[in-house]
């Protein structure tokens, strides 16, 4: 029998999973978090960077895939020999700066203490000027590319960010030889080579398979010294999904513990990978992966959309054109409410029960009905990135009284992320992409039938779940499937591989025609809202900046 290993390194942690190379059935999973976690500032400085830095150390993640490796393959009881292929998932944009042979910057002692040496974590959001600065040259410039993204680059991605350490350590930006993407990286450390994987650099880079990046005339106009960035910093050639990226060399054997000339797949964006674990291979199916935050993907014709994250051709699944959108908040919503205001009666009662304090929230907003509360929400507790594209802006809650309950304020945010999503998936249709089916994936879905259920009473279509609770890393390993082969217990097609491997569960969950009536209405007064505060940020810019001068005085992070 021949197992693959799909590999899926998320914000504080990375998980292997060995499955059946045929079937898709788990063997066993492992989880390794990383030993520095998230950092807002270098390591051993005291001082903070900023509150919007969200930097990682490299080295980390090597030694959290070989633990996680190592465990996995000793609960599945195999020999590594029999692992036919690997494949990589990570968070995006998450990149850094590397020199000539692929080390990073911030593991040599001249930069050691330099943030902007360090990994710039895919929520790092001190990009944000950078961004503005990007989207207004393109704009005045009518850059055609800025379409492909809804007429907005976000701080997040690979650009905004390389622009930042130019601006702010042009010491840094002159020694890097290579701005890579973390997926990527590792890549490189695997097989010895590297390569540019299309998902990344379509969704974060700027790059399309038919126009490439844009014009060296762009880059100048945005600043001379990155007239030539492409050739100085980014030459590298690409690669596809479902394309072998190379093989384990013999370095990249001693890091995993798996056998020299392993097949490696080309790497994708964490939350892409779960559309083939899902079964997703055609057009009108919405798959949200709800995590810390959301990402919604769709595969559809070729449109210009406003207010996406982006559209890439052949970027998840060749033959298709894949569209990307997001929440920057959705499960850390639940966690805010749980750790900053929930009262210790709420813990005890649930711990008395037998229960998560989050099942007992579920089971507590469960008997609400719609509006009840008298409470709506804007989810945007760390900024917008679809349909807005404004990571200045910030949450809300209205309606707030002194008979407000712990449950109500959850269920208020609950309700605000898929209200959110709703919002998407309007923009979506009014853009002539239908959306007829949702599947959801990650944490919050798999342990809560509750959410599932909001979404689909507000949306008011079907919702199912993914069959794996590992989709990201399921999606990984169905890559490295392909990137095996037929003749090696593997698949030489994508779809075929995405249709015997991945898995939904059986229960749909359909709208409740009383509750998607009540919903309707209270979509109207967040759409009211998400007006009045979105499209007009004066007042959330405004508190981030009178935020940021505090901040800067006092030299805080939180």
């Amino acid at each position: 029998m021949k197992y693959t290993l799909g590999l899926d390194f998320g914000t504080l942690s990375v998980r292997a999973l060995i499955v059946d190379a045929r079937t898709g059935k788990e063997a066993a999973h492992a989880v390794s978090a990383y030993r520095h976690a998230v950092m807002q500032s270098a390591i051993g400085q005291e001082e903070c960077a900023g509150r919007e830095f969200a930097l990682q150390y490299p080295p980390d993640y090597l030694e959290s895939m070989r633990e996680a490796i190592d465990v996995a393959v000793k609960k599945a009881g195999i020999d590594v020999k029999d692992i036919a292929g690997v494949g990589i998932d990570f968070t995006s944009c998450t990149v850094l700066p590397v020199d000539e042979e692929g080390v990073p910057l911030c593991v040599k002692e001249e930069f050691a203490q330099d943030p902007h040496s360090y990994v710039k974590l895919w929520k790092h959001h001190a990009a944000q000027s950078q961004a503005d600065e990007i989207n207004a040259v393109a704009s005045a410039r009518g850059e055609k590319w800025l379409k492909r993204y809804g007429g907005t680059i976000g701080c997040e991605w690979q650009f905004p960010k390389l622009l930042e350490v130019l601006e702010k350590s042009p010491r840094v930006y002159n020694a890097t030889a290579y701005w890579c993407e973390a997926a990527d990286w590792i890549v490189w450390q695997l097989t010895g080579s590297y390569v540019k994987n299309a998902c990344c650099a379509g969704y974060k880079g700027m790059w399309s398979k038919k126009d490439g990046y844009p014009s060296e005339d762009f880059f100048e106009a945005l600043n001379p010294a990155m007239r030539n960035v492409i050739k100085d910093k980014f030459d590298a050639p690409f690669a596809f999904p479902g394309e072998r990226a190379g093989v384990l060399n013999g370095r990249g054997a001693a890091l995993t513990g798996l056998s020299e000339s392993t097949p490696v797949a080309v790497p994708v964006i964490d939350a892409h990978a779960a559309l083939p674990a899902c079964k997703i291979v055609d057009d009108n199916v919405m798959l949200i992966i709800v995590g810390t935050s959301a990402c919604h993907i769709s595969l559809g014709k070729d449109v210009a959309i406003d207010g996406i994250c982006g559209v890439v051709e052949d970027g998840i699944m060749p033959g298709h054109f894949a569209y990307e959108s997001g929440q920057a908040s959705a499960g850390d919503l639940f966690e805010w409410t749980v750790k900053k205001i929930l009262p210790q009666s709420y813990r005890d009662e649930a711990e008395k029960r037998g229960m998560s304090v989050y099942g007992y929230l579920d089971e507590l907003a469960s008997e609400l009905r719609p509006g009840e509360s008298g409470l709506i929400a804007l989810d945007w507790f760390n900024g917008n990135r679809s349909v807005l594209s404004d990571s200045r802006l910030s949450g809300a809650i209205i309606g707030l009284t002194l008979s407000t309950k712990a449950e109500e304020i959850y269920l208020a945010l609950a309700e605000s992320m898929v209200f959110g999503t709703r919002a998407i998936v309007e923009n979506y249709r009014k853009n002539g992409i239908d959306v007829d089916k949702i599947v959801l994936a990650g944490g919050i879905a798999e342990k809560s039938d509750f959410v599932t259920q909001l979404f689909s009473d507000i949306l008011n279509m079907p919702v199912c779940k993914a069959g794996s609770s590992q989709a990201g890393a399921l999606g990984s390993a169905i890559y490295a499937s392909v990137a095996a082969g037929a003749d090696n217990g593997g698949y030489d097609d994508l779809r075929q591989a995405a249709l015997c491997m991945g898995s939904l569960k059986d229960k749909v969950f359909t709208p409740d025609p009383s509750r998607v009536k009540a919903y309707d209405k209270l979509y109207e007064v967040y759409a009211e809202l998400y007006e009045k505060f979105g499209r007009d940020g004066k007042i959330m810019h405004n508190l981030k900046e009178i935020a940021k001068e505090s901040t800067d005085e006092n030299n805080r992070c939180d």
